[in-house]
């Protein structure tokens, strides 16, 4: 795997990294509801050494019933400050899953203007299994300042993705395991439709990811997309059950250079909930 500070790093990266003061560590583990774990209370029990938690439930759009919706860029600030995360700061972002929540947060720095962000590839259980240091304490929280600047091109509402099942403009990727996206399972979060936005493609996130919880290689990012029938010369819009998992879909299409690439935060919370149309059935 090659190491790249603005998408995914490696746990021997990290471990050379860690004592350089302008890098920063974030736990942004985070689980569905069926899960049954508490991220915050293991990041509590253990955490790669220097980490700041990153609540996805509390640093997001409140106003909203919707889960975990992007901040307005005020807000995100503010948190980053408090956690002592600013500007000049490498920051790298782990998850509890291998890669599974720690994409969204890589996003979010990304759709409020930070790229020198990445995920760390195998997360917590890779580090866990290497045997590397973990520590039970929060590190001292320092302010720093940070600026951030909202890139909307990154990012898509349930309106621009109706026009764009409806005009074919942009290939919408779901991230949902397969059963879900055909509507043969009912979704974890009570009182949506089965189904998926008509004209969508389905890549399950977890083919994009190797046994151990790494992500595939560049090679096989790009065969995983061909045989989902997506097009890389073509805009893409990522989609999925809340907007986590399909930032996944968003880090590796970045990771093999395709940057016309947005990300529908509502996802299927959004849309299964709403009037618009629904398909069921393959792709």
């Amino acid at each position: 795997m090659q190491d790249d500070p603005k998408t995914l790093v490696s746990t021997d990266w990290l471990a050379a990294h860690l004592d350089n003061p302008d890098l920063r560590v974030i736990d942004a583990s985070w689980y569905l509801p069926d899960a049954g774990r508490d991220a915050a209370a293991e990041y509590a029990e253990g955490h790669i050494p220097g980490a700041r938690f990153f609540d996805l439930d509390e640093i997001a759009d409140l106003s909203t019933d919707l889960p975990h919706m992007a901040p307005p860029p005020e807000k995100f600030v503010s948190r980053m400050r408090a956690m002592g995360i600013g500007d000049g700061h490498q920051v790298v972002v782990y998850d509890g899953a291998g890669i599974f929540s720690a994409a969204r947060v890589w996003w979010l720095f990304r759709l409020m203007g930070k790229t020198d962000v990445a995920v760390l590839d195998g997360g917590l259980p890779k580090w866990r299994a290497e045997g590397r240091p973990l520590e039970d304490m929060a590190p001292v929280r320092t302010d720093r300042h940070m600026s951030a600047s909202r890139q909307n091109r990154l990012v898509r509402n349930a309106a621009q993705v109706a026009e764009a099942s409806r005009s074919g403009s942009a290939q919408i990727v779901d991230a949902r395991g397969a059963a879900r996206f055909r509507g043969d399972a009912p979704e974890p979060r009570e009182g949506l439709r089965a189904g998926h936005i008509p004209g969508s493609k389905n890549l399950p996130y977890t083919e994009l990811l190797n046994e151990d919880g790494t992500m595939i290689g560049k090679d096989a990012i790009r065969a995983a997309f061909a045989k989902a029938g997506i097009d890389l010369d073509r805009p893409v819009i990522t989609t999925c059950g809340s907007g986590v998992t399909a930032a996944i879909l968003f880090l590796a299409l970045t990771r093999i250079g395709h940057d016309d690439v947005a990300l529908y935060d509502g996802s299927w919370a959004e849309w299964g909930a709403s009037d618009h149309p629904i398909a069921t059935g393959a792709a």
